[in-house]
């Protein structure tokens, strides 16, 4: 009987120590990208990511501005219908091509510390940091 009862506590004990993604507390956040693993940012421009009412996002992609939206369901997060400008600025092409392409890949968060970390499973796809 001991052993069930510290069993239940340790499932407890980790289950909450899972994160929970609280929607409330993306809406009408401001986020600058601070790393893009893999990748050098580019000195000349910057890529954001803006949380507003409803979890609809937009953003500067270094040298396009974008939109779209999140979902967050099961303590999970996912961007969807993303869309946007189509200049192209050959200093910062590669790495807005990558921003993007990681944008859409994104499947899970996590909030530290005023950072925001994008994730594909337990995989760091984006690195942003609050600005407001």
């Amino acid at each position: 009987m001991k052993h069930l009862i510290f069993c239940g506590m340790l499932i407890l004990l980790f289950s909450s120590c899972k994160e929970k993604l609280d929607p409330a507390s993306f809406t009408n956040t401001k986020w600058e990208l601070t790393e893009l693993p893999g990748l050098t940012l580019p000195n000349s421009s910057k890529a954001t990511l803006n949380f507003a009412d409803s979890l609809k996002i937009s953003g500067k992609s270094f040298c396009n501005n974008y939109g779209g939206h999140a979902e967050i369901a099961d303590h999970k997060i996912m961007v969807k219908n993303v869309f946007g400008t189509k200049m192209f600025c050959q200093e910062t092409d590669a790495a807005e091509r990558s921003y993007l392409h990681a944008l859409n890949q994104v499947n899970n968060a996590k909030v530290t510390d005023n950072k925001l970390y994008l994730l594909n499973g337990d995989k760091t796809l984006l690195v942003f940091t609050k600005t407001n």
